[in-house]
């Protein structure tokens, strides 16, 4: 799947808004590393189940380079979880960009 480069809009609810605080970041920088033109995006094919789910890695405004769990439902972007990139990470984000 390719994240278009115009997210038209995010999906926040109950359930998913203030989710990540405890990774410290909040929603409005989990939105951030799709606008990032080296992100990089791969199917999440082990959670996958119910529904396509993704893994975006990508920078904030700020630098700070974000894992992003995510699912798109018809033209929005649902975030499911959001964290910093561990070291192994770190490196695929480089060798893409």
């Amino acid at each position: 799947m390719v994240v278009d480069k115009k997210v038209v809009e995010f999906e926040w609810d109950k359930g998913n808004i203030g989710k990540n605080k405890k990774h410290s970041v909040e929603d409005n920088e989990a939105e951030e590393p799709f606008f990032d033109e080296n992100k990089v995006v791969q199917r999440d094919l082990l959670h996958s189940i119910k529904e396509d789910r993704f893994i975006l890695l990508g920078k904030t405004r700020k630098g700070r380079l974000l894992y992003v769990v995510f699912t798109k439902r018809k033209s929005r972007i649902r975030i499911i979880s959001v964290r910093d990139i561990n070291k192994k990470e770190v490196h695929l984000y480089e060798k893409a960009a």
